[in-house]
């Protein structure tokens, strides 16, 4: 992808994905331009007039009973963006505050909220030459949208905010480590602050902006990981020398969710020609394995239903204008609503909180398996020479960290509201807590994944020379490159990097779909 064009209504997960890896110009739509500007004329008409306007010739919240005057419209908007420039806490990733900018870029572009075309333009230009605002991770409630968040990023607009100039911003830019006062990039890269005029700092503060980046790039990671966690589970399948029975397209017709028979189908194919399953196809006396091998796809589908969900729901958001109020350019009207609020976002991030997790459970249900030799039927903790070694021991322990800290996250966030601004604003979404305890709760479960695949792989070496099936065998000697088979007790947590460092950067996935097409 060389340019992204924004029109407001055409972006999608797809896009963002190519968007956070490849860095492309960023220009808005000409029709999308058109829009801009009958939106602004509008406003402008309205301002003449002396109409009241919410936010526009009003305070804001609970002040919205009071007229301002149109000397002061724009000391209004600057005032709003200083006065709720409120964050706290560790900066968020620079990668989703670019990706912030964008769907706030995307969002305006629908020309439904009466900004100047020149003040999104400075956002666009921000975006490509990577100025990224430093925003601070929390004090969102999600009630007006993530007001303080979108405030930072308003803050570096005017100049009076903190931001960094990179080269390139992608999903593995996590940490800034330059920071400057805006206003200094923004002229060293002959870019002018903008001065707000009335309706610009609603317009652009005014969104669910921060809870919908985290949002995309989550389900966008989810999608493969729920691929990564069928690719887990059928290497502890052939390390445990289960059955296949229970995947069988037969059984999985009779209950047929989608991500059910997606996850059956998976494992059928990874597995297939396996020498480890043909082994043991005579004279095993186990009629049926435990829950957490026997039901990988009742459960590891149902997360993927859950993620398919999110999805659906994460790509009308990414399309949507969300501040308020709206302008209606052909029938000269403008409304008052709630279209900031993030309930449909907060109640997304709850279940894939949820979903993700879940992934990570089972995982670990699979990795104590693994490890227990009176279940395994392999040697206790995968070593040989135990007592002297303790091997994958308390490899199990980190798992189960993890999963427990997951547990804890996955508390919904959207079932909490504090009302606030006066109790004008009486019902709130929480919906960036929600988003951000889910990002937490993705990279644990990536983590999880890492650990079962190389306690899988561990427990495997001690069936050769039995080979696995098509795709674990890719899965394995993909692993194998950078970890090897564990002989005697070594630091292990430079084993786990590795191995997570696989994960999250698709490496295993990309060597088993080279031989087997996942679902």
């Amino acid at each position: 992808m060389k340019k992204l064009v924004l029109d407001g209504n055409s972006l999608t997960l797809e896009i963002i994905d190519e968007f956070l890896s490849s860095n492309p110009k960023v220009e808005i739509s000409e029709k999308a331009k058109s829009n801009i500007n009958k939106a602004r004329n509008l406003v402008e008409k309205w301002i003449a007039e002396d109409k009241v306007i919410y936010g526009v010739t009003t305070g804001f919240g609970e002040f919205a009973n009071v007229k301002i005057s149109k000397e002061k419209l724009a000391e209004l908007q600057k005032n709003l963006i200083r006065s709720h420039s409120v964050g706290v806490g560790e900066p968020l990733p620079p990668f989703i505050v670019k990706l912030m900018m964008l769907l706030r870029a995307n969002a305006l572009a629908k020309g439904n909220s009466g900004i100047r075309l020149s003040t999104i333009q400075l956002l666009i230009e921000m975006i490509n030459q990577n100025i990224i605002p430093v925003i601070p991770s929390q004090g969102s409630v999600g009630s007006s949208g993530d007001l303080a968040p979108l405030s930072h990023l308003a803050l570096a607009m005017i100049g009076e905010g903190l931001a960094e100039k990179f080269d390139s911003v992608t999903s593995e830019t996590i940490s800034y480590s330059k920071i400057e006062n805006s206003s200094k990039i923004l002229k060293k890269y002959n870019l002018i602050p903008v001065e707000l005029t009335a309706k610009e700092g609603l317009s652009l503060n005014n969104g669910t902006q921060m809870m919908t980046a985290f949002a995309s790039f989550i389900t966008i990671r989810a999608i493969k990981i729920a691929k990564m966690a069928d690719i887990s589970a059928a290497l502890s399948h052939e390390a445990l020398r289960a059955t296949d029975k229970a995947y069988d397209e037969d059984l999985h017709k009779l209950r047929p969710y989608p991500g059910q028979l997606a996850s059956a189908e998976n494992m059928r194919n990874l597995i297939e020609g396996s020498e480890i399953r043909q082994s043991h196809l005579q004279n095993d006396k186990r009629v049926q394995d435990s829950y957490s091998v026997r039901a990988i796809p009742q459960i590891h589908g149902a997360s993927r239903d859950a993620i398919q969900y999110v999805a659906s729901r994460v790509e009308i958001e990414i399309n949507s204008a969300n501040d308020n109020p709206l302008i209606f350019p052909e029938s000269e009207k403008h409304i008052e609503g709630g279209n900031f609020h993030g309930q449909p976002m907060a109640l997304a991030m709850d279940f894939m909180k949820i979903a993700l997790a879940e992934l990570s459970n089972v995982a670990e249900r699979r990795i104590e398996r693994l490890v227990n030799g009176s279940l395994s039927m392999l040697p206790r903790f995968l070593t040989t020479d135990g007592g002297l070694n303790s091997g994958f021991m308390i490899v199990q322990y980190t798992a189960a960290s993890l999963v427990s800290e997951n547990k804890t996250l996955a508390h919904p966030a959207s079932v909490d509201s504090i009302p606030t601004s006066a109790n004008q604003e009486d019902h709130n979404s929480m919906g960036s807590i929600a988003a951000r305890h889910c990002y937490q709760i993705l990279k644990n479960v990536e983590k999880v994944i890492a650990i079962e695949m190389i306690t899988a792989c561990q427990g495997i070496d001690f069936l050769k020379p039995l080979q696995c099936g098509k795709g674990t065998s890719a899965a394995y000697n993909e692993i194998r490159k950078s970890v090897k088979t564990l002989k005697k007790d070594r630091i292990l947590y430079k084993d786990l990097n590795k191995a997570i460092n696989l994960v999250e950067n698709n490496e295993i996935l990309m060597a088993v779909e080279k031989v087997v097409k996942l679902k």
